[in-house]
């Protein structure tokens, strides 16, 4: 606490001392260390209750973070994901409540089809699925955002941009880092909360609920402490897909079936289209456990493990909206809509039955002495324990009840980590150097087997093959930082990775052919450097660069399905993509807020992206040759903003961000040249208030604002109000929390309170309500 003390009584005579240190301070938390409030100042000095960031706070580049208070005060949060839901420039792709595989993030230079580009960790231990990028392969690869639940979270942490030489290139976009509760005394922690969503698209006109319940418990004694989170969601969530037609593929004629019900509307190419029902409406239970346990082998140096469980069982339901003569729906076969004749597929109308269990496991050993040497050894592993689809072959009605179909086996898959890192600071805590260095590993293994069943596609056993897809790849990296305080108000940080990839075992195999992939490797090396300037006692200057390297994944390279309208095939020669990042930044205290300009900039060449084979139905991932992005982002936070006008508990933010984000070379796909990135919107916003008029109350209302997007390289989707289109949105949000006494507290909640219709290739949800109890010990 003493140090605590001091570097506050520094950072405030002399700013500079501090200078470039993101939200949380960088000496591990203690008993003693628990601050009830924050206290921000530039650079290192900002003070949090709980513990701090496992960022790299040397690094003078921009870090935004919200604390569990804010996110219970602030957010209706009922997934992790939702607590970066008002950080600048960052959007999850979150369709419904426990979205487990499309809820992909989204960064000022990345979209929501590129989850491969950015890096989301909890407590050190990865999340973000890099066997894959984006969805594909019938498979997903959205961060594992379900091994963290809200109230487990202490604080989160974002760092833009591929500055630290500790993280992979899959950093381009940003570094998101989960810091979970570890208790200094009992504690226990129960919610129930519940939210509904009326939805009115189409000829759907229902609503949908979810249930949400929790429980924690976690303690110290001695060296020991531990924590216990348990997690029930039960959700049901708004169709999400639909069967369509254009108007033009239909036949003119009397044959087939004369239905009705077809809702007529454009497509993304304005083409007239009929929307025939819905598809892929989840109900998915999912049921989290995590246990977390921390031993103090010496004051000095603690061991840690975490395991978690994750479970799902999720149905995927259809609904047709076409009706025969007799009222009957019609969900395959030839029909006949307004004199033109067209013929539904027998999965037309799909019906799906997931079943996972996924397991994490965690161990580190660290030392925190703040001396002269620090280090840290780590390990981790995320299992797909289980991992199967289920999809109906045969049409409704008989498909609800059995019929032939498919199983999607995935069991197996997963990932490991390990890694070894120190730091060295040669002249002791504030001395002019604190060098980071470290050595480590990744390795990913992909396996999707995909069988005819015998019998029943509800329970049947596998038979003959249909396809069996996979591989590996493995990343060992060796880095080097040192931040160097080589003068009053200076500090630079330099850094460099080296990273050697290599990628073997890739097969494709069908019931008549089987084909293996030559292994590959490369190797890398990616420097960073930063630069900070303290203009005045208030004021600093902050400028970053970094070159990045993402290497293909595992999915990109031997992934292949087929089926539909369109198929998906891999490509074994998939270059990496490289990039180059710079940010400048201003930042200016404001006393009791924080203002920041920032100008930033990528060039990435050899990005990959999901494109059409010109002439062609077939889907496959291609280096595009050059992406350029340049843009703004301002942002502002404030505690008290009005305080001196007599009305006090006013907290405010928002943030604004610019990108002009084109293709600028791409000799595979012309037409794209010139075109805007996919799902890069031009212009974002948020905005948020917050007024705590006692100690009670908390009101709070927020919005968010993203400009035009498209979907396709060559932004052929030119309607974005439209399924597999990308629009513009504007929402609203608010929330009411009350507190009843010092155990139990209680919230209400709107999102999309003016129930704005939206899409990101899937509809988002509409106006939803959501309420939650709680009781705190």
């Amino acid at each position: 606490m003493k140090k605590r003390v001091l570097a506050l009584a520094l950072g405030a005579a002399f700013p500079w001392l501090a200078l470039a240190q993101p939200s949380a301070s960088t000496e591990p938390a203690t008993d003693a260390d628990a601050a009830p409030a924050r206290s921000r100042s530039l650079g290192v000095v900002t003070v949090t209750g709980g513990q701090p960031t496992s960022l790299p706070t040397q690094i003078p580049t921009t870090i935004e973070g919200v604390t569990r208070e804010e996110i219970e005060t602030r957010i209706n949060a009922t997934d992790s994901e939702d607590a970066l839901k008002y950080l600048p420039s960052l959007l999850v792709r979150k369709r419904y409540i426990g979205d487990y595989n499309h809820a992909i993030l989204s960064t000022r230079a990345s979209g929501t089809g590129n989850s491969a580009r950015s890096a989301v960790y909890a407590d050190g231990i990865l999340l973000s699925n890099y066997l894959g990028n984006g969805i594909a392969n019938g498979s997903n690869f959205a961060p594992r955002w379900g091994l963290v639940t809200p109230e487990e979270i202490e604080r989160v942490d974002v760092m833009y941009g591929p500055f630290s030489a500790a993280y992979p290139g899959n950093s381009a976009g940003a570094v998101v880092d989960f810091v979970t509760r570890t208790p200094t005394q009992l504690e226990a922690h129960v919610k129930a909360g519940y939210s509904s969503q009326p939805n009115d698209l189409y000829s759907t006109n229902r609503t949908f609920n979810s249930w949400q319940t929790s429980a924690s418990l976690g303690s110290k004694s001695g060296d020991w402490s531990w924590w216990i989170d348990l997690n029930r969601t039960d959700s049901r969530g708004q169709p999400l897909t639909f069967a369509t037609a254009t108007v033009a593929s239909g036949t003119p004629g009397s044959a087939g079936v004369p239905v009705t019900g077809a809702v007529r509307g454009l497509n993304t190419t304005n083409t007239p289209w009929y929307i025939l029902g819905t598809g892929t409406q989840y109900h998915t239970v999912q049921d989290h456990a995590k246990l977390k346990l921390a031993y103090d082998l010496t004051p000095t140096v603690r061991a840690t493990y975490t395991l978690g469980v994750w479970q799902n069982t999720s149905e995927g339901r259809s609904e047709s909206y076409l009706k025969n003569a007799a009222g009957a729906p019609v969900y395959s076969g030839p029909v006949n809509i307004d004199g033109r004749s067209y013929n539904l597929a027998s999965t037309a109308f799909p019906l799906t039955n997931d079943a996972q269990t996924h397991v994490m496991h965690g161990l580190s050993v660290k030392s925190r002495t703040q001396g002269e040497w620090d280090w840290e050894v780590a390990a981790s592993l995320y299992d797909y324990a289980k991992d199967q689809q289920r999809a109906a072959t045969t049409a409704l009605p008989q498909a609800a009840t059995g019929g032939a179909g498919t199983l999607q086996d995935q069991d197996g898959t997963g990932w490991n980590t390990l890694a070894a890192k120190g730091t060295w600071r040669p002249q002791g805590v504030g001395g002019a150097h604190i060098v980071d260095f470290g050595i480590g590993r990744d390795a990913y293994k992909l396996a999707i087997r995909k069988t005819n069943v015998a019998g029943t596609w509800l329970d049947g056993a596998p038979s003959t093959l249909v396809s069996d897809v996979g591989g590996r790849t493995e990343t060992a990296n060796l880095w080097l930082q040192d931040a160097w305080s080589f003068a009053p108000k200076w500090k630079a940080v330099l850094g460099l990775r080296y990273e050697d990839w290599r990628a073997s075992d890739g097969t494709t195999s069908t019931a008549t052919s089987s084909l293996r992939y030559a292994d590959r490797s490369e190797s890398d090396v990616s420097p960073k450097a930063a630069l900070a300037y303290q203009l005045a006692s208030a004021t600093v200057l902050k400028g970053s660069v970094g070159r990045s390297v993402r290497y293909p994944t595992v999915g990109e390279l031997y992934g292949a399905t087929s089926g539909g309208a369109l198929s998906f095939i891999n490509d074994p020669t998939l270059k990496p993509e490289k990039s180059w990042t710079g940010e400048l930044s201003l930042e200016q205290d404001l006393g009791n807020g924080l203002a920041r300009a920032t100008l930033f900039h990528e060039t990435t060449k050899d990005a990959l992206f999901s494109q059409l084979i010109p002439n062609a139905t077939v889907s496959r991932v291609q280096n595009v040759d050059k992406v350029r992005t340049n843009g703004i982002e301002l942002a502002y936070t404030g505690q008290n903003v009005v305080q001196d006008l007599g009305l006090r508990g006013l907290d405010l933010g928002g943030s604004l961000t610019y990108a002009d984000s084109k293709t600028v070379a791409n000799t595979a796909f012309p037409a794209s040249v010139g075109k805007w990135q996919p799902r890069v919107p031009r212009w974002r916003s948020t905005v948020y208030a917050t007024y705590k008029p006692d100690a009670q109350w908390a009101f709070t209302v927020a919005a968010r604002y993203s400009g035009r997007q498209y979907a396709n390289l060559d932004n052929s989707d030119v309607n974005g109000d439209a399924y597999f289109g990308a629009s513009k949105y504007f929402t609203v949000d608010l929330r009411v929390r009350y507190q009843i006494d010092k155990q139990w507290s209680a919230a209400f909640g709107i999102d999309n309170a003016n129930n704005a219709q939206y899409w990101n290739f899937h509809p988002y949800p509409q106006r939803t309500y959501t309420a939650e109890l709680r009781f705190d010990l």
